[in-house]
């Protein structure tokens, strides 16, 4: 069996029994992920590495220490880490994340921009943070197509015609699919009652 059929809690597992792979393992399965959160609320590549490189040092460091709680999934858990660490860099930079959505169906769109607002205290910014990370997570409650649509939209920047091409869908077919994840991710932050501005 190779590591990459090893579920996360064996491959921790194996890790603290000295087992070095077994974290190169759990780091190729999930680095890509972690890193996109980080950028997406970032937007430099190389503060995103240097906050993704503290993430797993804080990961190791509570491996090691034994404070991490099986009863939860490696990832989500690697996440806060991560979401915990870009909160403590807009507390000591004084920025914070708006969310617009206004512009969602063009190709020049960007669903998280920073700004700068200097009369926001540390509170307020840290709860913007705290709204997109639960928004984040909603994401990943949309029915596959429309999901994929909205990843490739703010994860990886891609045009609708790039989009469109990958999927092997017309453009209006990629704009349509969008604009249901978009109704829906509405219906969801309705659901779970947070408050943010469309």
């Amino acid at each position: 069996m190779t590591m990459n059929n090893i579920d996360d809690r064996e491959l921790i597992s194996k890790y603290l029994c000295g087992d070095e792979k077994a974290f190169e393992a759990l780091l190729m399965r999930h680095k890509e992920r972690i890193y996109r959160f980080i950028y997406m609320k970032i937007r430099d590549k190389a503060l995103s590495q240097d906050i993704f490189q503290d993430t797993f040092i804080k990961v190791v460091n509570t491996l090691k220490a034994g404070n991490y709680n099986e009863e939860g999934k490696f990832l989500p858990w690697a996440m806060r880490i991560a979401h915990n660490l870009v909160i403590d860099y807009f507390r000591k930079h004084n920025k914070v994340r708006l969310i617009s959505e206004s512009s969602s169906l063009r190709d020049d769109y960007n669903v998280f921009h920073t700004l700068k607002m200097e009369d926001e205290n540390v509170q307020e910014e840290m709860t913007r943070v705290e709204l997109e990370g639960q928004m984040v997570e909603l994401v990943e409650h949309l029915p596959d197509t429309q999901r994929d649509i909205l990843k490739m939209r703010i994860f990886k920047e891609m045009s609708f015609k790039d989009i469109a091409e990958l999927e092997g869908i017309s453009i209006n077919t990629a704009l349509g699919r969008m604009r249901y994840a978009l109704i829906n991710l509405r219906k969801l932050i309705d659901k779970h009652e947070l408050v943010v501005h469309f």
